[in-house]
């Protein structure tokens, strides 16, 4: 059966705080622990009012220092943004204390706008072009150090970080595939290129030392509550939140709205069908019909669930529900 796991981009609410949006990751980390999911990763995003995870390996070792079995890890560091030694360095450091349960999931764009990157002190002038052999430096470090090698990443060299590619585009999917890497698609927000680049990455793939076979992880937006209605509400949240930042108008996360989708204009209805396409809502038959397809359709080897809502007891109910969907589908299978 696919494995279920949680994507959490640490929401800060309207009339809320970094600090609370932090100790909320941890409790929603352990619910998550809890309910039998496989990994709790943490994304890197910059300059946004509405996401508390910029310093993402710290949160992440915020995270693991308060659980105590699930995987936790990035998803994704943005590597154009950091030297890769930094990187191997600092995940290095999260799998010492941590042995076993440390991810390292690796994504090309900057995660922010081109002013706040040039802000974050890296060289913008080598281009994209150079991820694949900042991906390629990062993972050497986490080999055995060799005879003479000069450069050495402490704590980082023979530490067991598992790498991942994340994206959203065909690149994504051809690295992944030449690296023999497992690959997470960004489905839950850019999902139009998702069928593409599954057969792309699938026919590609070349064995390595970490995988055998192709791998793939799928984001996917899930809203679940007692009743269809309450969880469409929930996801106006999101909805809210997609049109402020395509407008140009990033901010923290909005409580939700009666009818929100009723008075939208048709630009903004078309943006939300098009990018929240990857999306499941409603009560927990609705939600168990609408994953149960979207596996089925996609086959996908494990689901990287997020779930915006407004109300923090609302999104840890929205994961428990899930949870008890994916043991049905489970037991069917």
């Amino acid at each position: 059966m696919t494995d279920l796991s949680v994507l959490d981009l640490s929401p800060i609410i309207e009339g809320g705080s970094a600090a609370q949006s932090l100790a909320n990751t941890l409790d929603l980390a352990r619910h998550a622990e809890r309910l039998d999911y496989k990994r709790y990763w943490l994304a890197e995003h910059h300059n946004m009012p509405g996401i508390a995870s910029a310093a993402t390996a710290v949160v992440i070792a915020h995270v693991a220092g308060g659980t105590n079995t699930i995987r936790v890890g990035a998803g994704g560091i943005m590597l154009p943004n950091h030297a890769p030694l930094v990187i191997a360095e600092q995940f290095g450091t999260l799998a010492a204390l941590h042995p076993g349960r440390i991810d390292l999931g690796l994504g090309r764009a900057p995660g922010t706008d081109m002013l706040t990157a040039r802000a974050l002190r890296r060289n913008l002038d080598a281009g994209v072009d150079s991820f694949p052999r900042d991906v390629v430096e990062l993972m050497a470090y986490f080999e055995a150090a060799e005879e003479g090698q000069r450069i050495r990443a402490v704590p980082g060299e023979g530490e067991d970080v598992p790498v991942w590619i994340l994206g959203s585009s065909l690149y994504g999917a051809q690295l992944a595939a030449m690296l023999g890497l497992p690959y997470a698609f960004a489905s839950h927000f850019a999902p139009a290129e998702l069928d593409q680049a599954l057969e792309v990455y699938r026919t590609r793939f070349e064995p390595s030392k970490q995988l055998d076979k192709p791998r793939v992880m799928l984001g996917l937006n899930v809203i679940a509550a007692p009743t269809d209605a309450e969880a469409r509400l929930l996801f106006t949240s999101l909805q809210q939140a997609f049109v402020n930042l395509r407008s140009g108008r990033p901010g923290k996360l909005p409580p939700p709205v009666e009818n929100y989708d009723r008075d939208l204009d048709p630009v903004a209805r078309t943006m939300l069908n098009q990018a929240l396409s990857c999306a499941v809502v409603g009560s927990p038959e609705t939600v168990r019909q609408g994953v149960e397809t979207f596996i089925q359709r996609t086959g996908a080897d494990e689901l990287m669930v997020t779930a915006q809502v407004f109300d923090h007891a609302a999104r840890v109910r929205s994961f428990e529900i899930l949870a008890d969907v994916h043991r049905e589908l489970s037991k069917a299978a």
